[in-house]
């Protein structure tokens, strides 16, 4: 199974979504943040991880006689590198687009079936902004987002802070004027009378 493969599915980008931070835990918790997939699922996911080294075995204690295992993930492993985002066909982008929707409409649901969720009190927030950008602004645009979120990444989970979700998604919604307006090269014009 190619990297690409193993981590586009919503069942295992969930999984690793719930490890961020250096968080460790156990099967049965990641069952608790899947309820829709039973607990077979989730341990067959968990194990393609691992096989896979995406997650490790952190630390093992015994519990009523049965040795319980910590997962972990590796975050060096966990990783969509440049040279892999240039190697994707259209179709590859279709398909991790559909996951991560799907997996981020599955966070969504499993949230708001919560007795306690509120979205106002917790900051919910899902709003879309058609931004006019030039490549420069777009490059700066993002180097901010990164700035902004990339420290947080570090952070451990305490009593104090919940886990939430950031998707930061951006494409252009239609070609640019100055693509749109490059000249053809031969083989794309219609031939002279």
């Amino acid at each position: 199974m190619d990297f690409l493969d193993l981590i586009a599915h919503p069942i295992r980008l969930r999984i690793m979504h719930a490890m961020g931070g250096g968080r460790l835990l156990t099967t049965t918790q990641l069952c608790a943040r899947i309820p829709e997939a039973s607990q077979a699922t989730v341990y067959r996911h968990i194990d393609l991880l691992v096989g896979n080294g995406i997650l490790e075995v952190a630390k093992e204690q015994k519990v009523r006689g049965a040795v319980q295992r910590h997962y972990g993930l590796r975050q060096d492993r966990a990783v969509v590198g440049a040279e892999m985002v240039r190697s994707l066909t259209p179709e590859d982008h279709r398909q991790a687009f559909a996951t991560a929707m799907t997996a981020l409409l599955a966070e969504f649901n499993t949230y708001l079936d919560r007795e306690q969720a509120d979205p106002v009190a917790d900051q919910v927030g899902y709003r879309q902004h058609a931004l006019w950008l030039s490549p420069a602004e777009l490059d700066q645009l993002i180097a901010e987002l990164r700035a902004a979120i990339a420290p947080r990444l570090a952070n451990k989970p305490t009593p104090e802070r919940a886990q939430y979700l950031l998707s930061p998604i951006h494409f252009p919604v239609e070609a640019s004027q100055q693509k749109a307006e490059q000249p053809t090269t031969g083989a794309d014009q219609e031939p002279s009378a």
